[in-house]
């Protein structure tokens, strides 16, 4: 199981995201080829406004092709090409919603490109990804050519479905993430839906964040029953949002520039921010208390609240931690500070930023610590 945390901490790692098996449509390819990246704290602001006009339409079409679904929202298609292609930001986004230059993956022949070493042989005759010879990904939510003859739909009338529309694809993500009528207000099919699109669980944690961020709107919680330390704490947490996530960044006066370099390779050097201790560290720094470093070392500090006891024994401004082997603290590898309502201040791994997440997002649930 991929796992990514903070500097020091004792891990396992997978290289990216695409790293892992791949499903019927591609996950994290088109950032390979096209500069996609994380770079705000998550509110609609970071969307064109073309491509969430796209996402809201396919919201309000989804009953017509698959009228048992549930709980489809702009929300979880922002999520899914946020990751995917960013948005297609940078690309010229026509009223027609027609996309260009067209956004393209890795090339699938095999070559370990893009951490993929599967050979996916040509099914369009390059009609859709502009290769005779392979696959490869193509468009906003980056649809495998094969997997879109199956769900390509046309959202506009009176046209053929095009990947490369945005209006078309984000109605197909819309229907293939539906499948057969999933019930989206459900975490569990929501995890289940994601999974289908990208086999990887770095990938799900990463939608899903978004998803969750998006959903927050970038407002701040209700902290009005929140007091004291603990509200100093997390208003210096939130404070940090959007703040990129930096290997080894982050201390008790705020971002830093991290170290090199992650197991997986990932150098903090040239990125001013925070890992997951790092963010603990400063937002507690603001009350006097002084952590450790790593996540593993600060589950040992203040009062343990077990795992058995689940997230609803967390109070705002407790430490939430997560480990490859719940119950074994030595295995913890990542930290959040708890908000209250299931949500968490994250900083969650390379390539994201400061941002709000469920506490269900991060697999390994190991419970807390209660220092306020």
């Amino acid at each position: 199981m991929t796992r990514w945390g903070c500097a020091g901490a004792l891990l396992l790692f997978a290289a990216v995201c695409c790293a892992a098996p791949i499903g019927n449509t591609i996950g994290a390819y088109a950032a390979l080829t096209t500069g996609g990246h994380e770079g705000s704290a998550g509110s609609a602001a970071d969307i064109p406004p073309r491509m969430l006009a796209a996402y809201n339409k396919a919201v309000q079409q989804i009953a017509g092709h698959v009228p048992k679904c549930r709980g489809m929202r702009w929300q979880v298609l922002a999520g899914i090409a946020k990751v995917e292609s960013n948005h297609a930001v940078g690309r010229t986004i026509a009223s027609s919603g027609d996309i260009r230059p067209k956004i393209y993956g890795v090339l699938l022949n095999g070559s370990g490109a893009g951490g993929n070493t599967t050979v996916f042989p040509d099914t369009d005759r390059g009609r859709w990804d502009g290769t005779a010879r392979w696959e490869r990904a193509v468009g906003p939510f980056q649809f495998l050519p094969s997997t879109w003859q199956d769900v390509g739909a046309d959202a506009g009338g009176g046209k053929e479905a095009d990947p490369h529309n945005a209006d078309d694809a984000a109605l197909s993500a819309a229907i293939y993430l539906c499948g057969d009528g999933r019930d989206l207000t459900e975490r569990a099919q929501l995890k289940a839906a994601v999974g289908q699109y990208n086999h990887s669980s770095t990938y799900v944690t990463n939608v899903l964040g978004w998803i969750d961020q998006y959903t927050a709107g970038g407002t701040d919680p209700d902290l009005r029953k929140v007091s004291g330390k603990a509200r100093t704490v997390i208003e210096a947490a939130l404070a940090q949002r959007g703040v990129p996530y930096s290997w080894g960044g982050g201390n008790a006066n705020g971002p830093s520039y991290g170290i090199c370099c992650s197991p997986s390779g990932k150098s903090g050097t040239t990125i001013k921010g925070f890992d997951c201790s790092g963010l603990t560290v400063y937002a507690y720094a603001t009350v006097g208390i002084e952590l450790p470093r790593t996540a593993a070392a600060q589950a040992a500090v203040g009062r343990r609240i077990p795992a058995a006891l689940g997230a609803s024994a967390l109070a705002p401004g407790d430490l939430v931690f997560y480990a490859d082997a719940p119950g074994r603290d030595a295995t913890i590898y990542h930290v959040g500070i708890y908000l209250g309502g299931g949500q968490m201040v994250n900083a969650a791994r390379p390539g994201t930023v400061v941002r709000l997440d469920a506490v269900s997002a991060m697999p390994g649930y190991a419970g807390g610590t209660r220092l306020l």
